[in-house]
């Protein structure tokens, strides 16, 4: 077999997985949507200032402890609607900001996530609260608008794989900061 038979090989074989990987990525959804929850053995008003005051939020947040030495900004007073979190932290927790965009105690919390590294990216977080039993279930939820590049991403990432434990985990130890005596 020539060289030159080998080579339309190769070059077709790529082109269909290229076309493959676009025709799998035009499919997808157009927003990104992860979602978690638990049911913690609390009142909503016990656990809705841990989620509303950012300070108290990167205390129990999963990703602090993986960098302890990021550098953080918390405006003043860094609770309520308008509060800001910022972060500059190792490649697992990258640079970013969050703002608290609504506000309604003691039933929810909306925050606009902004990633400026390692790469950028916008989206809303959202915590809701609602009585359940002895105890309140809380839904920790992450919406993102998801772009062409966003969905070619998607095709070999899974952001609820990715994103999913990191909440089931901050959520885990949001549950133990309420429950805590």
């Amino acid at each position: 077999m020539s060289l030159k038979k080998i080579l339309v090989g190769v070059v077709a074989v790529v082109g269909v997985a290229v076309v493959g990987v676009l025709i799998a990525a035009s499919a997808r959804p157009d927003t990104i949507h992860v979602e978690r929850s638990l049911t913690i053995a609390a009142a909503p008003a016990a656990i809705y200032p841990q989620i509303v005051d950012l300070k108290r939020f990167a205390a129990w947040s999963p990703w602090s402890e993986l960098d302890p030495g990021q550098k953080t900004e918390f405006s003043d007073p860094p609770a309520g609607v308008g509060a800001t979190y910022a972060w500059a932290g190792n490649d697992q927790v990258g640079v970013g900001s969050m703002k608290i965009t609504s506000a309604e105690e003691p039933k929810s919390v909306v925050m606009r996530l902004v990633f400026t590294a390692p790469w950028q990216s916008e989206a809303d977080v959202g915590f809701y609260l609602a009585p359940d039993g002895g105890g309140t279930a809380v839904r920790w939820t992450y919406d993102q608008a998801a772009g062409f590049g966003d969905k070619v991403f998607g095709v070999f990432m899974d952001m609820d794989a990715m994103l999913g434990p990191d909440y089931e985990k901050g959520l885990r130890s949001l549950a133990a900061k309420v429950t805590a005596k």
